[in-house]
């Protein structure tokens, strides 16, 4: 697990360094790549949370509309 951490850090260290034009050390881009991994899995994580709960609340209410439209072509016939 570590060894697989110190991997994508030092690649993603690494893209963080090329895209921003950045030179740094080895163990530095290593540490920011792991540090980045960290903070962008957790702004990832809270974002999957949100847009989960949104895509609950859609389906909730398509769901509900849908139970409505049969209730009132079926059920409650005039």
């Amino acid at each position: 697990m570590v060894i697989w951490l110190i991997i994508i850090g030092a690649a993603a260290g690494f893209l963080a360094t090329r895209i921003m034009h950045v030179r740094m050390g080895v163990v530095e881009t290593v540490l920011l790549g792991m540090a980045g991994a960290v903070i962008g899995g957790l702004v990832l994580r809270v974002l999957i949370t949100v847009t989960g709960a949104l895509a609950g609340l859609v389906g909730a209410v398509l769901g509900a509309v849908l139970l409505i439209w049969l209730w009132q072509t079926y059920v409650r016939r005039k």
